[in-house]
């Protein structure tokens, strides 16, 4: 990671004077966060929401490592009531699920006397087709300022800078939010996304270390590693007996293992197809 564009990252936001920091304790936020308080001190501030779309794990996690920084660091509650139509679960959910984030934390910065929100965004996450969380984070302008992008860090800079930082997070998984386990068209409620995080948990207890649940309608797709595929597939009648307690009726092993925005594919392929199609013509 060049140096000259880290010090670049930090005299930015230390131009801003004060913020609040978007925090889910994840790699991107945390080194976000340490930057921010390494040039801003009580002038920064690390905010975690608090909704039924955070594991209660991460929430954890978060509190641990906003202590590992030493930045202050303080916990909003968010209701999925306040966000309009994001339980229809379209394929634009995370644009109303982040504007409604976005507005709560711009919120409470303005009363609690901060210029501007950090959020975390990587030039990894921008590429692609589907991005509507992002387009909210641009609508946003210059209330809500994205340092990865506008410097261009990518996934494997930022984990080299929390390296160099020593901080915990540097090894830790991707982690999303519990929305984008459950199939697009399918209603998201408290109680999927309630099953969905016991389910991951209990992987979590056997020992996996990046894995999914996906849920399309009451059956339990898991994604994990290809160096944990035979652990899991050992184990795949104690991890179907507890799922099935869960409430789930079916369980079953995607061959194709663990991968960011699985649910996204058929969306994608049929994009691609009608893509083709227009080309042919």
């Amino acid at each position: 990671m060049d140096i000259a564009k880290i010090e670049m990252i930090k005299e930015a936001i230390k131009a801003r004077e004060s913020a609040v920091i978007a925090f889910s304790g994840g790699v991107d936020s945390t080194t976000l966060a340490a930057l921010a308080f390494e040039v801003l001190g009580e002038k920064a501030l690390a905010v975690t929401i608090d909704s039924p779309l955070f594991p209660r794990q991460q929430l954890e996690t978060a509190a641990q490592t906003a202590c590992e920084i030493g930045i202050q660091h303080k916990i909003l509650p968010f209701s999925l009531t306040s966000v309009p139509y994001f339980s229809a679960n379209t394929i634009n959910r995370c644009y109303f699920c982040k504007k409604a984030l976005l507005e709560t934390l711009l919120e409470f910065a303005e009363k609690a006397g901060f210029n501007v929100v950090l959020e975390g965004t990587n030039a990894s996450e921008i590429k692609g087709e589907n991005r509507p969380g992002y387009r909210a984070i641009e609508e946003a302008e210059e209330k809500i300022y994205s340092p990865f992008v506008e410097f261009n860090v990518t996934k494997e800079e930022i984990r080299e800078i929390a390296t160099n930082l020593s901080l915990s997070s540097a090894g830790r998984p991707s982690a999303a939010c519990l929305a984008t386990r459950i199939a697009y068209g399918q209603p998201i409620t408290p109680e999927a996304l309630e099953k969905i995080e016991k389910a991951e948990d209990y992987l979590l207890y056997l020992g996996f270390t990046q894995f999914r649940v996906r849920m399309h309608s009451n059956l339990a797709r898991i994604e994990v590693t290809d160096k944990e595929f035979e652990d899991a597939f050992h184990k795949k009648d104690k991890i179907s007996r507890h799922l099935k307690t869960l409430g789930f009726d079916y369980v079953t092993l995607d061959l194709e293992g663990f991968r960011s925005g699985s649910m996204d594919e058929p969306y994608l392929r049929k994009r691609a197809e009608e893509k083709e199609e227009t080309e042919r013509e």
